[in-house]
């Protein structure tokens, strides 16, 4: 019942307007920016996405706002650059960690438009998010890939992946790349290895800043797409002393591999970057890793991966990826946020084979599918699972 009422209110949002049409008649809001700058503040809202663009011609956006908890911190920041009205608020995906604080920020600012994954989520928190947005009347838009949002005609920003039906959360993610002249960003959300494989097959990727995906995680950020991009500048988006092992070291690896200057907002607090569209500047310090505990190994490459999680049915999936048989007794998958664990029964896994691990009320035993409990699990606000070998060594991760 409750995934009816969001979706009727989707419903009664989507189609307010047209994210392809210059939105006419816009006031300009009054911020700290002067002459033709554009500024990119990403927000330090600890474990968590919010970065607010302020345009040439003084037109705002703000891209996720953290989790609830930092909603207040977000909307006491935009207050402080002097913004009174956000002409868009893109939420890229329903994760708490970037939607959360969406909610005081609906409460407190005048929006003008919307724009949303489309991605239906059960949480209380994106409930709360679209009954506030259909109370508000605010112009409701799921963007598509290839649109483009007129925010500032001094500025193309695109949209390279948004994908409503996407099986996954973070494959949802709303990316968009804003050029200004010479200089550009990558905004990626959560979106993973996946979506960056078809977004360097379909889309010009390269950028000047690039806000790495899923805060630095391994599943974000392959060697493949950091080459693509080849960013000058690359952005941190993590809290401090986190239980993920954001960043991953890997991905630092990669980036430092690439020739990337690396910025965190754990070590940096707020990163604010501005340009005139040929040159650019950064007020923060290079990150030295504070803060970051970077200790979750990288899933060896070719071994025993988790390849899917589904919050909703409970289902999570391992695929032996080597080319050796592996038996799976004492391995165990773990629930983060529930610290609750699984140890596996003598089984075997053979090469490229896939074995589903099923818990909640409706988990049942059957051929490559292996119960757990019948007590729910996985939560729908979101839970990172681990697998780790008998040696109680982190082999995969997924968020």
């Amino acid at each position: 019942m409750k995934k009816i009422m969001i979706l009727l209110l989707m419903f009664l949002l989507v189609g307010c307007t047209d994210v392809t049409k210059p939105i006419e008649n816009e006031s300009v809001v009054p911020t700290a920016q002067s002459g033709k700058d554009m500024l990119v503040h990403f927000i330090n809202v600890g474990q968590g996405d919010a970065i607010l663009i302020q345009s040439p011609n003084g037109k705002t956006m703000l891209i996720d706002g953290g989790v609830k908890g930092e909603g207040s911190n977000v909307v006491s920041y935009l207050r402080e650059q002097g913004v009174k009205q956000l002409d868009y608020v893109v939420a890229t995906h329903p994760d708490a960690d970037h939607i959360g604080g969406l909610i005081s920020v609906l409460n407190s600012v005048s929006i003008k438009h919307f724009l949303d994954s489309g991605k239906v989520h059960t949480s209380q928190t994106y409930e709360e998010m679209i009954s506030l947005i259909s109370a508000k009347n605010i112009p409701y838009i799921v963007p598509k890939t290839g649109d483009n949002v007129k925010l500032d005609d001094t500025l193309d920003i695109t949209v390279l992946n948004a994908d409503e039906d996407a099986s996954d959360n973070n494959e949802a993610s709303i990316v968009l790349k804003v050029v200004y002249n010479n200089v550009s960003f990558l905004l990626t959300g959560d979106a993973g290895i996946d979506v960056e494989k078809e977004m360097m097959a379909s889309q010009d990727v390269h950028a000047t800043v690039l806000k790495a995906g899923h805060h630095g995680s391994n599943t974000s950020s392959s060697p493949a797409f950091i080459n693509a991009v080849d960013p000058e500048v690359s952005i941190l988006s993590y809290g401090r002393d986190n239980k993920y092992g954001h960043p991953h070291f890997e991905v630092v690896e990669s980036l430092q591999a690439a020739g990337s200057k690396i910025y965190g907002t754990a070590e940096s607090g707020h990163i604010v970057i501005t340009t005139d569209g040929q040159s650019y500047s950064v007020n923060a310090g290079e990150w030295t890793g504070v803060g970051a505990t970077s200790s979750i190994p990288a899933a060896p490459k070719g071994k025993i991966e988790i390849i899917s999680k589904d919050l909703e049915a409970e289902l999570v999936s391992i695929k032996n990826n080597s080319t050796k048989s592996v038996n799976l007794a004492g391995w165990q998958l773990v629930s983060v946020e529930g610290n609750q664990v699984y140890e596996f029964p003598d089984v075997t896994l053979q090469p490229g084979e896939t074995v589903t691990i099923a818990s909640g009320p409706d988990a049942v035993e059957s051929e490559g599918v292996l119960k757990w409990t019948s007590r729910q699990i996985w939560l729908n606000s979101g839970d990172a699972a681990k697998l780790q070998n008998v040696k109680g060594e982190v082999v995969s991760e997924l968020e």
